[in-house]
């Protein structure tokens, strides 16, 4: 509010305004500051790697994106679809920055999010497993309204780190989002993840 005393003052006395409507003028850009102030800080929560914007997005250069289905209100304050959303795809065609889109997109609506990579997720849950953390971990991860992995494939998996991966997402099923991005088809998760079918559910 000190910061724009003096910009408010002098518009207030140039616009003749009343005493009431300086007050709320002030009161307003407290506001505004507060929301911004909040919005970055649930962005470095969650750890955004880039600012990716759905307004950014090239579109045209991804004909087979239908933008209307990706693209919500920005108005829109309600809680995000309970659906999961996998994107797949060769390496360079934009599925990171359309999933970081929408997760920027659901931090400005107020949600808490977060960005992971999926090698750093997985890391995360076999240390888990060694200082017996892991329900600590999962109840951390199933709370958050939309939960990003990035780079999903190609890792060397253990088994109790695809067990835990498996509970994780039972816990988020049918309560939040999830979002996925990998270079796997469909029929390579099964070699990768083992024989658990959470996937076909998605």
């Amino acid at each position: 509010m000190l910061g724009v005393y003096d910009e408010q003052l002098r518009a207030a006395e140039k616009a003749q305004t009343s005493y009431s409507e300086f007050v709320a003028g002030l009161l307003r850009a407290q506001w505004h500051d507060r929301q911004e102030s909040a919005l970055e800080w649930r962005i470095r929560r969650a750890n955004l790697p880039e600012r990716w914007s759905l307004e950014s997005f090239p579109w045209a250069r991804q004909p087979g994106v239908n933008r209307s289905r990706c693209a919500p209100s920005p108005n829109s304050t309600s809680s995000p679809s309970t659906r999961n959303l996998v994107l797949t795809g060769p390496t360079g065609v934009g599925k990171t920055g359309l999933a970081c889109g929408l997760l920027l997109k659901a931090l400005q609506n107020g949600h808490r999010c977060q960005f992971i990579r999926a090698q750093d997720l997985f890391d995360e849950m076999y240390a888990s497993l060694a200082d017996r953390s892991t329900r600590q971990l999962l109840n951390r991860l199933a709370r958050l309204d939309v939960l990003l992995i990035d780079e999903f494939g190609y890792l060397n998996l253990k088994p109790e780190q695809s067990n835990t991966f498996f509970k994780l997402m039972e816990e988020r099923y049918t309560r939040h989002s999830t979002i996925l991005t990998t270079n796997l088809g469909y029929d390579e998760w099964q070699n990768f993840l083992g024989n658990n079918r959470w996937w076909m559910r998605c």
